[in-house]
């Protein structure tokens, strides 16, 4: 960090509470944000999220488990809120000691975050916070930290841009609050602007997907290296009864197919069959084995490919300490000019 005195310094508080030495976190993508490239992350400075997912409780175990056989620096474990087992993923962070819990995809249960921080292993959580009336209260539900993503980033969006959430967020509460900015951020440029605006750091997903570390298939890796910017597109929500969250993803039939499936569960709704959040979880385990098709087997055609607006900036493969050492002398660079 000494080569980066301006960058290092705006980010010292946020590096201090993640116990990494830069404050740039891995945005949690289910398949791609496993042991290998979490631990890389981690072992280059940076700080490694394990996406859980719709993972059992014995499968983040042995996840975490892995993770710390490959690196000894602190990383975290982005659990979602509609899981079924939640508590008891939460009991297995504790039991491996994981210091920072991300909570997304909704608003935390209750007690959720009581068992977090008050276990025999307390862990720091982190929220997301798509407006500001939820960030004040997530703030006094016990968040310690919270993400501002805008609808820029890959996989599940809300509907405002980052630099409008940055400008909202930032000024209002960032003097007292740890608040991470994501979403289309590819360069370090960018996040020199977002920590002169008030942000302790920031977190990259897409940026990370295609890392030499990351266990994405190669044709996953060239789709997102071949398409630009507007490829990256927003799903549409078929039917207004069903709250499904937009995702970002490279455009191909698994978005159209997504499509189907929304209608095809707004019917056995429709028949009653089954409940609201039975519908909604049968969408998330859509995207789960979506995904997976895509970032495991190399189908990039009936997969899914959730990818940032960012994507466009990616063109090759690069080492994870590359990728965080260029992003931070861009970031320099720019704070220099200054």
């Amino acid at each position: 960090m000494t080569d980066y005195p301006k960058t290092a310094r705006l980010m010292q508080r946020g590096a201090e509470f993640l116990g990494s030495e830069t404050a740039i976190l891995c945005g949690a993508m289910s398949w791609v944000s496993e042991r290998n490239l979490v631990s890389a992350i981690s072992n280059a400075g940076g700080f490694g999220v394990i996406a859980c997912g719709a993972m059992t409780p014995e499968l983040l175990d042995t996840e975490i488990a892995e993770t710390k056989k490959l690196t000894d620096k602190p990383f975290g474990v982005n659990l979602i809120t509609m899981h079924p087992q939640l508590f008891d993923l939460i009991d297995v962070c504790a039991k491996h000691g994981v210091g920072h819990i991300v909570l997304a995809g909704g608003i935390p249960p209750k007690g959720s975050v009581e068992a977090i921080k008050g276990g025999a292993n307390p862990a720091k959580v982190i929220c997301f916070a798509p407006t500001l009336a939820l960030a004040k209260k997530l703030l006094r539900s016990g968040a310690d930290a919270l993400v501002i993503e805008g609808m820029e980033a890959g996989g599940h969006i809300g509907p405002v841009s980052t630099s409008v959430l940055a400008q909202e967020m930032l000024p209002e509460l960032s003097e007292d609050h740890l608040i991470f900015v994501a979403g289309g951020i590819g360069r370090g440029q960018a996040i020199a602007g977002y920590l002169e605006l008030g942000a302790a750091g920031v977190q990259l997903g897409t940026r990370f997907a295609c890392a030499t570390e990351s266990i994405a298939h190669p044709n996953f890796k060239k789709a997102f290296f071949r398409a630009s910017a507007r490829e990256a597109v927003a799903s549409v929500q078929v039917d207004p009864r069903l709250p499904v969250i937009p995702v970002r993803a490279l455009k191909n039939k698994g978005t159209e197919e997504f499509t189907a499936k929304q209608r095809e569960v707004a019917a056995v709704l429709d028949r009653e069959e089954i409940a609201m959040d039975e519908a909604q979880l049968q969408i998330e385990h859509y995207w789960a084995g979506a995904l997976r098709r895509a970032v495991i087997d190399g189908d990039v055609e009936n997969g899914s490919l959730m990818a940032g607006q960012s994507v466009g900036m990616l063109k090759e493969e690069e080492p994870v300490a590359d990728i965080i050492a260029k992003l931070m002398a861009q970031s320099e660079e720019a704070l220099s000019r200054r």
